[in-house]
């Protein structure tokens, strides 16, 4: 298949206002080689002085400064209706891309029709520590990044086939988010932060699309730089790290994501691993940290929103 260099990539980038990981993201988006770009930034950061700034500076940029927190998954539905690309980037503030990521990214859907996820090789800060090479299910139920925090030996340079990608840095066929939609919404906004990559990842695999892996697509990441603590930033174990309401929505969105995208035989297939996984993750939130479970309960009506049980 012919390589188009027309089709427009809209870029889009979740602020929180953190340190000053959007001027190094943006730098890096900048310098691309490839250039049909479109960048949207979702400013989260409640700090209109910033935007102000930042328009200024990058007045090739769209910034839309928002006067709450939409959290990342309506921040993210919110860039991609603004959007006019035939791809999306999703990106967290936090990532650093190398020159070449997008151009490498595009390769991989102009030749493969079916292809509508591509995952980069994704590293930590430090470009020697891997933080994702593709996104996975595991047998707990829970996102598993490939590679998370192993040391690069450059035993992921074999690009191939993988069930989801990261979304720290989440590259999309704009056909694939409008095929998977749920009613006027691509990311599901109960979600708000954490489990919303996999949801897309396991909504895109029921329909038929795949997702890609290619390890010439570099980007770094500050694992949790945009909402961990300096002490919890890259460490392993995020939930340690997290305070009391993004705890909730981590243990919140594992049981969303069964709920929308199992299947009664696969749930009974990995019901030990499951049920295990659950008896040392309360049991660590009932003694260490009760107010996550006082939480869980006041939220958990959100659970029953949702009317599509369990298929056969």
């Amino acid at each position: 298949m012919e390589y188009r260099l027309d089709r427009l990539v809209s870029v889009i980038i979740v602020n929180g206002g953190v340190k000053d990981y959007l001027l190094d993201c943006l730098k890096s988006v900048k310098a691309q080689s490839y250039t049909c770009l479109e960048v949207i930034v979702i400013d989260n950061s409640l700090k209109p002085q910033l935007s102000q700034r930042l328009c200024l500076n990058f007045p090739w940029v769209q910034f839309y400064y928002e006067s709450k927190n939409l959290f990342y998954s309506n921040s993210l539905n919110k860039g991609i209706k603004l959007s006019q690309g035939d791809f999306i980037l999703c990106l967290n503030d936090d990532v650093v891309l190398e020159k070449n990521f997008i151009q490498e990214g595009l390769k991989v859907f102009q030749s493969r029709d079916n292809v509508g996820m591509v995952s980069g090789k994704i590293l930590r800060k430090d470009k020697l520590t891997l933080d994702s090479t593709g996104l996975f299910l595991s047998v707990w139920r829970t996102a598993k990044e490939r590679g998370y925090g192993k040391f690069d030996r450059g035993q992921y340079e074999k690009s191939g086939f993988v069930f989801g990608v990261s979304g720290a840095a989440a590259f999309y066929r704009k056909d694939m988010l409008e095929n998977i939609k749920e009613g006027d919404s691509y990311f599901d906004p109960d979600f708000r932060m954490f489990y919303e990559d996999l949801d897309v990842s396991w909504r895109a695999n029921k329909c038929g699309w795949k997702a890609f892996y290619a390890p010439s697509a570099v980007a770094y990441h500050v694992r949790g730089g945009s909402f961990r603590p300096d002490a919890g930033i890259g460490k392993a174990i995020a939930r340690k790290y997290l305070n009391d309401e993004l705890h909730c929505d981590l243990v919140k969105n594992r049981y969303l994501t069964m709920l929308k995208n199992e299947i009664l035989s696969s749930f009974i297939l990995h019901l030990i691993p499951i049920v295990f996984y659950d008896l040392c993750a309360w049991t660590y939130i009932l003694f260490f940290r009760p107010k996550v479970a006082k939480l869980f309960f006041f939220k958990v009506k959100c659970l029953f929103k949702r009317k599509k049980p369990l298929a056969y």
